[in-house]
């Protein structure tokens, strides 16, 4: 009986201790987040956590189903350069810590599918930056990552095309379009520098309207970043068309990739 009083005793502080611990931990801070860091390939409700947290800031914009892919993996990226952190694509406790800060009204009721509602910016569809939880804002004209290979003229340019194109298009789909004028760079059929593949004649609606010479956002200088830094959601497409507004059928022969939005991305 003795015996027996003492391994209760032993376990009941055992578990005492472990409660206690367990509210001193890291994870405290992040609520419903587990401790462990997400990495492309990572699964489980955590990762479903994370994606819900990045669509209602505007960054994601695929299938909440707590599989840490390619378009988590671009999110979690710009999520970390926009608030200053670093840009490793990894969910580290800090970038966790971020987030939760970032969205304290998140629940899982919360976590919409594909093409929902559902953002937390507010009526003007743009991303929640930094500025809002007191992080670390891009700095200049928002291209200072990542852009050796192009001047900050042609990034400048091509943020002007992705806003004149695709502004009020899902992030994905701006992120396509500036996707598509990379693409263009590196087929030998296109012209060989930024300015001649957009200026290039009948080439971008956005330059017969005018529309190219309006001010771009910071959701379309995002667009151009991660587009420069790999992101490709088209798979490669050279021309892309809104089916609601193009009657031009050699457009509609081309081979379709994908529909972003409401454009289809073509080969």
């Amino acid at each position: 009986m003795i015996k027996a009083k003492r391994a209760i005793s032993a376990w009941a502080l055992v578990l005492a201790a472990w409660m206690a611990a367990g509210m001193s931990l890291p994870t405290a801070a992040t609520q419903a987040f587990t401790a462990r860091n997400l990495i492309y390939g990572s699964t489980g409700y955590d990762v479903d956590e994370l994606q819900g947290r990045l669509h209602l800031l505007g960054y994601y914009w695929g299938r909440i189903d707590g599989i840490f892919g390619w378009k988590t993996y671009w999110a979690v990226r710009t999520f970390q350069y926009n608030f200053g952190l670093p840009v490793t694509g990894e969910v580290d406790m800090r970038t966790k810590i971020m987030l939760v800060k970032a969205t304290p009204n998140w629940n899982s009721k919360m976590d919409f599918p594909a093409g929902a509602s559902g953002s937390s910016s507010g009526n003007s569809g743009q991303p929640a930056t930094a500025s809002d939880t007191g992080g670390t804002l891009i700095s200049g004209d928002g291209f200072t990552h990542g852009m050796d290979n192009l001047s900050a003229s042609d990034l400048n340019l091509m943020a002007h095309v992705v806003y004149g194109e695709a502004r009020g298009e899902p992030f994905e789909g701006q992120v396509a379009v500036a996707a598509v004028i990379l693409n263009r760079l590196h087929d030998p059929k296109f012209p060989k520098s930024i300015p001649a593949i957009v200026y290039q004649p009948g080439a971008f609606d956005c330059v017969n309207d005018g529309q190219i010479n309006l001010q771009p956002n910071r959701e379309a200088m995002q667009a151009v970043i991660d587009a420069v830094n790999g992101w490709d959601p088209t798979h490669g497409a050279l021309y892309y068309f809104n089916p609601a507004k193009t009657s031009n059928a050699w457009m509609w022969a081309q081979p379709e990739l994908v529909t972003i939005g409401h454009h289809i991305f073509t080969a």
